[in-house]
């Protein structure tokens, strides 16, 4: 064969597509599975969107790319660090470079060995990008311009709204139909504070709409009520002879009774991004030049917005037509001048919509509030039709010399109640809190959390991590006690049981050696927490909260997940070729991959070519 065209649906769930194939639903998908076969696709440790896309890129476990999570943490700290990437400066006369943090050796490495191009679209933990003969585009893991996962900004006249960490609120006034305010920058290393762009905002009721003027690009961007702007070029002044540029969309919640404004984190501008996010580094340029602007933040979908009801389902929805419809473009266009070599383009949409939009599917999830679900309560199937739209029009690429794939890293499912992990840990012996204060009352980032007498702490998506002598800054917690430790966390956690439902909320936890293996198994969590369905870590818990009571209910919009059980979260696979269909998984398919083109794979990839 002399070409593989890889498809990836993020989170596209076996259950919903096996039950709309079952109805006929789904044609491009069923095609494909009579051409070739289909089976569900053996998900990571845990079944999170980086964890899972390094091992389809590296064809090993966790323990052999390092990515165990989003989020870890800093060892001299306690404090939550991005897992995905980190930066090194040399000193404060120069950018600092940035590292990726997904280790291992992704197959299109072989492949360019041996002269064979790549075209990578928004592959996960791949910022900076993998230099490959070829062209390639990072995904999750690239940051927007304050270098976080997504920082909005909402502007409005109301006061006294809780602000949530994801999210700056400015207040403004509205003085004769007008406000000046800024779009808001990169962090001064320095001073700490913000850098910001001026906007004149001027309000037309009459017509629903409003005109932002600037210094930007277009100087004049009209913004219609309910609606997503196009996107505004802004310029920010870091430095006596330094600039950084960004991209940045609006949407127009409402003009009365107050004034409301969301604007999305800014992006990296694709001419001079801040860095490099394609490579060769123009590459992300040359695509804008050929199909417009687009989204480069990793996250491009702003759930974080829905979740803070900045806006409503019906403008998140556009957002993600936006999205979907910006990738589509790219992998037309790169399709038509496919001739040869291996192409892949990932679709994050399925993921984030479903994440948003489950609880419609659920008239008792306690986020539905009584409210009525029937509006929504198709989208995600919905959605799955245009997934397989995209899949019929891809595979007109695909001749007699393509191995033809589609595959998800993970699946969805429902997310109704959270577990306060450290809270439990609290409860039970192993984290303790400075004296005088309570669960309840430590806020985020373990604040008053006394490590002296601490065992065990949580962070990040169900991982814990014992409070080790010589590992962590305070450890406590001896070589030879650590085993008893892990003990009696296992023992006590597993099978737990939510007593306001009467249904086990935790399946299992394992020691880490059991799923990890390989050089960097060293850096995952010493517990992996398998969830039920229905469950998950609390939204207090992945940033360090110690909250009171053990379990919550999920009343945010975010209403499925998939940080549960990995045997309860397996992806999808789709091939023309037929395939081994035997418990096929992630680690498998760098092997496929390379042996289609003659490579050998390495002894470090642990999957086999589930074509043979």
């Amino acid at each position: 064969m002399k070409k593989v065209i890889v498809i990836g649906l993020d989170g596209f769930e076996p259950k919903i597509a096996e039950t709309m194939m079952s109805r006929g639903e789904l044609p491009n998908l069923m095609k494909l599975r009579e051409q070739g076969g289909y089976s569900r696709l053996k998900t990571t440790a845990s079944a999170q969107t980086p964890v899972a896309w390094s091992t389809f890129s590296t064809g090993t476990n966790p323990g052999g790319h390092g990515i165990f999570d989003f989020l870890t943490r800093d060892t001299k700290t306690y404090l939550p660090l991005m897992a995905l990437s980190r930066y090194e400066q040399k000193n404060a006369f120069v950018l600092p470079k940035v590292v990726n943090m997904r280790r291992g050796t992704p197959f299109w490495d072989l492949l360019s060995a041996r002269d064979i191009e790549s075209t990578i679209l928004r592959i996960p933990c791949a910022y900076p990008p993998d230099k490959v003969k070829g062209r390639m585009l990072s995904g999750v893991g690239v940051p927007d311009l304050r270098g976080g996962f997504g920082t909005s900004a909402f502007y409005t006249t109301r006061t006294g709204l809780h602000v949530e960490s994801s999210e700056k609120v400015v207040n403004v006034n509205v003085k004769d139909g007008k406000v000046s305010t800024h779009v808001i920058g990169p962090r001064d290393p320095k001073t700490r504070s913000d850098h910001k762009f001026d906007i004149h905002i001027e309000v037309q009721k009459t017509e629903n709409k409003i005109v932002i003027s600037s210094q930007g690009q277009p100087e004049k961007l009209e913004v219609q009520l309910g609606r997503w702007s196009k996107w505004l070029k802004v310029k920010f002044k870091v430095g006596m002879m330094q600039s950084v540029s960004g991209i940045v969309r609006f949407n127009l919640r409402q003009l009365e009774p107050d004034f409301e404004l969301y604007a999305s984190p800014v992006n990296f501008e694709t001419e001079e991004p801040l860095f490099p996010i394609s490579s060769p580094q123009e590459y992300a340029h040359d695509l804008a030049m050929k199909i417009g602007r687009y989204y480069t933040a990793g996250m491009a979908e702003d759930h974080d917005g829905l979740n803070n009801e900045r806006f409503d389902e019906a403008a998140y929805l556009d957002q993600c037509r936006i999205v979907l419809r910006e990738r589509r473009k790219m992998m037309e266009f790169e399709l038509g001048r496919l001739e040869k070599g291996f192409f892949f383009c990932l679709f994050d949409t399925p993921d984030r919509l479903a994440h948003m939009f489950w609880r419609f599917t659920e008239p008792n999830h306690p986020a539905n509030k009584g409210e009525d679900v029937s509006r929504y309560a198709r989208v995600i199937e919905e959605h799955y039709r245009e997934c397989d739209e995209i899949v019929g029009e891809a595979m007109r690429h695909a001749d007699a010399d393509t191995l033809f794939v589609v595959l998800s890293d993970h699946g969805m499912n429902s997310f109704q109640r959270g577990l306060n992990l450290n809270t439990w840990l609290h409860d039970n012996g192993f984290l303790a809190l400075k004296p005088g204060f309570k669960p309840g009352e430590s806020g985020d980032f373990f604040q008053n959390v006394d490590w002296d007498r601490t065992q065990a702490f949580t962070l990040g998506l169900g991982g814990i991590f014992l409070n080790m002598k010589g590992r962590e800054a305070n450890g406590i917690v001896g070589d030879e006690d650590a085993e008893k430790v892990r003990e009696g966390i296992v023992s006590g956690l597993t099978g737990l049981v939510d007593s306001d439902r009467g249904t086990v909320a935790v399946r299992s936890v394992v020691r880490r050696e059991a799923v990890y293996q390989g050089p960097y198994a060293g850096e995952a969590p010493d517990l992996i927490v398998n969830f039920s369905e229905g469950y998950r870590v609390s939204w207090d818990t992945p940033l360090g909260g110690v909250p009171q009571g053990l379990f919550v209910d999920n009343t945010k919009r975010w209403g499925g997940d998939h940080v549960i059980d990995p045997a309860l979260a397996s992806g999808v696979l789709f091939m023309n070729k037929k395939f081994r269909a035997d418990a096929p998984g992630l680690v498998d398919l760098a092997p496929t991959i390379l042996n289609v083109f003659g490579v050998a794979k390495i002894a470090a990839m642990e999957g086999s070519d589930l074509l043979s």
